[in-house]
């Protein structure tokens, strides 16, 4: 399985935190499964992190990848073919990040894992 982590599932499965479902936690831990961090998660990051909603114990410049290494989670860079999605995708979630994990999961083919009840609601293979 190719799967792309939700901004939240991966702050929660670097932190340990039990908010993470365990079927996301197995999944993530299957050498057998290929895991993806996008770049626009890294954005979210580093923009609440700069607002100060979201404290690390160092920059995200630092942290994201390191975290990433760690758990053997590989990066996704935006491209147009999934940009390219956005003017289909319904407008059921304002959230500009998650809608773009959407878009990007729908045109590489990936399993978004995702607990958000609204990006639930969109026609994408989720965990």
């Amino acid at each position: 399985m190719r799967i792309l982590l939700d901004t939240c599932e991966f702050l929660w499965l670097v932190a340990g935190e039990a908010k993470l479902s365990p079927d996301v936690a197995a999944a993530v831990r299957d050498p057998q499964n290929a895991v993806f961090l996008s770049a626009v998660s890294f954005w979210e990051i580093s923009l609440k992190h700069g607002l100060g909603k979201l404290p690390l114990p160092q920059p995200p410049a630092q942290f994201v990848p390191q975290q990433r290494e760690k758990h053997l989670i590989a990066p996704l860079a935006l491209d147009e073919a999934a940009v390219a999605q956005l003017s289909g995708l319904p407008g059921l979630h304002r959230d500009p990040f998650d809608r773009m994990l959407i878009c990007q999961a729908k045109a590489h083919g990936l399993t978004l894992a995702s607990s958000d009840a609204l990006v639930r609601q969109y026609p994408v293979t989720l965990l």
